[in-house]
């Protein structure tokens, strides 16, 4: 028989998801803060913590965290909803930032939300203003799958309800938790620190370029002429993830522009990531706390509340946090990225001492409910609250994901770009590689370096940001197309050898459409202004000659390249009426020469083939063609279907394909046909929610993972490389760039399928009016 929980039963076991300390970031300490405190309250409650990791290594953590889950690996958050459900977990919090967990906006989350049998409380540390349709939908999705939302500002309370539709009674406001420090004189621990007699400004947290520290430094001279006495500590590592992608570069240019004012003496950069009592005789010491973000959209800021939470003086940007927190003379505010009215209100605090100690004691009072004992207690009865509704009201579990599930029944491997980076040098990427090493021999292909820049720039939607220098390796790419590219002729040149001289003049129109095809797709997932214009501008300058492209790949390339970029930029006509002429030429092709038996525009199959049904199935839903769609699901059909053996992917091989009434060549295979395959079924499910392309997808992918006539995996987990074949007798060890970046690209293609299930099933307990 089935007990029933007795209502007024004690909550005895918590879990904590999210970030942990010794991980450097905000959402770590307050993780870590959280568990120790929600621990604190009684000897009965077993507090404990699943972390999030954005390193396959992980961190050294203690024995709170019990489970741990790499980001980027969707099965890790599968198997952590089960470990979770077996250690009979009463409550599980999560602490949410899109950014630390995996899937497009962070949607591999739902997977584990949706599989949990007790009820879940999510802190939002990030509620967008103007979402993105992903991150408005895995919002909704996280909201549903939530028994409460806890927000730390009004301001946020707000957005969920006007813009989200969560109802009013789904939300709970709790402070941003601080540590219980004394209200000391800031002079009394200056001598310790060797600034004594000095009047000390303060800005703390992890160092980054959204944190305006430019403005405070350029306010520093204006302040020093009143106060020639006044020196200015910037506390704080730079973000790992900032060092990963840019270096120091940031921390650099701010030490410049600290000798081009000439106010070395009066400022300090201390490189570090302070504990807990380092930071509050830091914060001891600070007269004025400066908090200038040059942005509005900080719907929360730990250091703002830990400064407030130690009695300081603090003047502020006024973005949203701030506004709320510093209201009714708890702090000043001035307008962003104004260093003028910056050091106007600094000199006006530092002048009057009586104002400046009035505005520490308001602050100090007002937080004296965000200590986290206080908070902690008030997120305990939060899950009491929800645990008793769960029990009056049971709610059905729902996994966002439980079809693709049910049809992948795999999880993808992670993506890594190990031999993606070994294969690149300072010119662009090598074309062969002998066994993993770079075959300088055969030197740099145009087309390669295309599906590279591709890559790098899907790569930047499912890693953690910053976290693989994806922008960086996207700008190499790119740069290595503009040299190729021939303004007088208006093409790409294709081969250069390792002394960086171009073997032939003009490349193939297959290599040129290959090229199109990526500029075309890196335009229309580019989030990087400066790397989007230059591909914009590339992309139409390397247009015009494809108009006269016959080869029907050369043709389909371009077509896969155009209908990314008219996503993007709907509204080009000249781009519109090339797409029209391509499509239709490639589509009189394929009905000319295409018979029932036959139903293809040449009279044999060689590389490449799924792109042609593939640009015909785009390029007909684009232009309401439903005889063009209709031809290029037949074609890819039958194609299948002869590519098909026993269950498994077995492409047409190279050493003399298929030609037509002749018997087909099973080998070499080729990582390429693989890849083809896996995009156009991928589009073909798309387009038709056909479910059966949807598995075809998987089926093709599988192929890398060893499904193939040889049961032998392609894929290398150790390099994140993949060998260049399949072969009569084994595999074809070299691992080369095309192979490489073929299984990088199915891997990224699935991976945004995955996502893209899950945010397009609608929410199942949202408010209908979400407004």
């Amino acid at each position: 028989m089935t007990m029933t929980p007795k209502q007024d039963e004690e909550i005895k076991s918590i879990a904590v998801i999210g970030n942990y300390l010794p991980r450097q970031c905000g959402i770590a300490t307050f993780t870590s803060d959280l568990v120790e405190g929600l621990s604190s309250l009684s000897p009965n409650i077993d507090c404990w913590t699943v972390a999030m990791n954005d390193t396959f290594k992980g961190y050294p953590y203690p024995e709170k965290v019990r489970f741990e889950i790499n980001q980027n690996i969707l099965a890790d958050y599968g198997v952590a909803s089960q470990f979770l459900n077996i250690s009979e977990v009463d409550i599980v919090c999560i602490q949410h930032e899109f950014g630390i967990f995996g899937g497009a906006a962070g949607s591999h989350l739902l997977k584990l939300l949706g599989d949990l049998h007790m009820p879940v409380v999510t802190t939002l540390h990030t509620v967008l203003k103007d979402p993105a349709p992903e991150y408005r939908d895995v919002m909704c999705k996280l909201s549903d799958l939530s028994d409460k939302l806890v927000v730390m500002s009004h301001k946020a309370k707000g957005f969920l309800e006007d813009i989200y539709g969560v109802p009013r009674e789904k939300i709970a406001f709790i402070h941003h938790g601080i540590p219980d420090m004394p209200f000391i004189d800031s002079s009394f621990n200056k001598d310790k620190f060797e600034v004594e007699g000095k009047k000390v400004l303060l800005t703390f947290g992890l160092l980054s370029p959204s944190k305006g520290i430019e403005t405070a430094l350029q306010a520093l001279p204006a302040v020093l002429k009143k106060h020639p006495d006044v020196v200015y500590i910037i506390l704080g590592r730079t973000h790992p993830h900032v060092l990963k992608s840019d270096g120091e570069a940031y921390r650099i240019m701010l030490q410049q522009m600290v000798h081009k004012l000439g106010i070395n003496r009066h400022v300090i950069f201390q490189n570090s990531f302070t504990a807990l009592r380092e930071l509050g005789e830091f914060l001891g010491i600070a007269d004025l706390y400066i908090s200038p973000y040059p942005e509005e959209a900080q719907i929360t800021s730990g250091t703002l509340a830990y400064a407030m939470g130690t009695g300081k003086a603090i003047i502020s940007t006024p973005y949203w946090y701030a506004v709320e927190m510093l209201a009714d003379g708890r702090g000043k505010i001035v307008p962003f990225k104004d260093p003028n009215a910056l050091a106007e209100q600094i000199n006006t605090l530092l002048d009057n001492d009586g104002q400046r100690h009035a505005m520490r004691k308001k602050a100090y009072t007002f937080t004296r409910e965000a200590v986290w004992k206080e908070v902690s207690k008030r997120y305990l009865e939060v899950f009491k609250e929800v645990r008793q509704n769960r029990i009056r009201h049971p709610r059905p579990r729902y996994s966002y994901i439980k079809n693709v599930e049910a049809i992948t029944r795999f999880d993808l491997p992670e993506i890594k770009l190990d031999h993606l980076k070994a294969m690149t040098d300072d010119t662009g990427l090598f074309q062969h590689a002998n066994h993993t090493i770079p075959d300088r021999a055969h030197g740099y292909c145009t087309d390669d370096n295309a599906r590279a820049l591709l890559t790098a720039v899907l790569g930047q939607k499912y890693l953690p940001a910053n976290g693989f220098g994806l922008d960086a390796l996207a700008g190499h790419y790119l740069g290595f197309l503009l040299y190729a590219f021939d303004e007088k002729k208006g093409r790409f040149r294709n081969f250069m050898d390792y002394s960086r001289q171009w073997v032939k003049e003009t490349g193939s129109e297959d290599s040129h459409g290959r090229s199109l095809w990526c500029l075309g797709k890196a335009v229309a997932y580019l989030e990087n202004p400066s790397h989007m214009a230059v591909s914009t501008v590339l992309f139409k300058k390397a247009l015009g000659v494809a108009e006269h492209f016959f080869a029907p790949r050369a043709v389909a390339f371009t077509l896969i390249g155009l209908d990314a970029y008219l996503g993007k930029f709907c509204g080009d006509s000249n781009a519109r009426r090339i797409r029209d002429i391509l499509a239709d030429r490639l589509f009189v092709q394929f009905k000319d020469h295409g018979t029932t038996d036959w139903p293809w525009p040449e009279d044999g199959l060689n590389y490449a083939n799924a792109k042609l049904p593939q640009a015909l199935i785009l390029s007909g839903k684009k232009m309401q063609r439903s005889d063009m769609v209709d031809m290029g699901l037949v074609s890819l059909k039958w194609l299948l279907a002869i590519q098909t053996h026993d269950h498994h992917f077995a492409p047409i091989g190279s050493n003399g394909w298929y030609q037509k009434g002749e018997k087909r060549t099973r080998f070499d295979q080729q990582p390429i046909e693989a890849k083809a395959m896996v995009d156009a079924c991928v589009d073909a499910y798309n387009i038709t929610r056909d479910r059966q392309w949807f598995e075809h997808s998987v089926m093709s992918f599988n192929w890398f993972l060893g499904h193939n006539d040889l049961n032998m995996p392609l894929y290398d987990p150790r390099t994140g490389g993949c060998r260049d074949g399949l072969m009569v007798d084994g595999i074809n060890q070299n691992q080369g760039a095309e192979s490489t970046l073929a299984w990088l690209l199915s891997l990224l293609n699935l991976q945004k399928l995955y996502a893209d299930e899950i945010l397009n099933q609608p929410p199942l307990f949202q408010s209908p009016d979400i407004k």
